[in-house]
């Protein structure tokens, strides 16, 4: 099994930044952020093949959002600027260790971290 451990989140005012990261105990295929707010879906924001670097973004933050990836820690990280309050939901680190391709499907991610809270107020 793979772990995940979530870190970065607070709270932030409206145009702020924040930047999440997310550690994997070991070697994962692609690894994944979703967020949840209250009441609604998760819905995927970042989508990176840990192996390439190629990224996948959701259309309401890739141009506000960036994504780098340390290989050697299994490490991957969200930078998230001009923060909306929209932006608000608990955010989800997720992975995958078999070769399947880009999906938001929550169900096609094996593992997932405890989350992390952002607030934009």
């Amino acid at each position: 099994d793979v772990q995940l451990v979530e870190s970065g989140g607070g709270s932030v005012q409206p145009g702020g930044s924040l930047r999440l990261s997310c550690a994997a105990s070991g070697y994962t295929y692609r690894m994944a952020w979703f967020r949840q707010a209250p009441g609604k879906e998760r819905e995927g924001v970042l989508d990176i093949l840990t192996e390439t670097g190629i990224t996948y973004w959701a259309d309401s933050v890739q141009d506000r959002f960036t994504a780098s990836r340390d290989k050697a820690k299994n490490t991957i990280f969200l930078e998230m600027n001009s923060l909306k309050p929209e932006d608000s939901a608990m955010y989800y680190c997720a992975a995958d260790v078999e070769p399947h391709g880009h999906n938001w499907d929550p169900r096609a991610l094996q593992y997932w971290g405890q989350g992390t809270q952002v607030t934009v107020s």
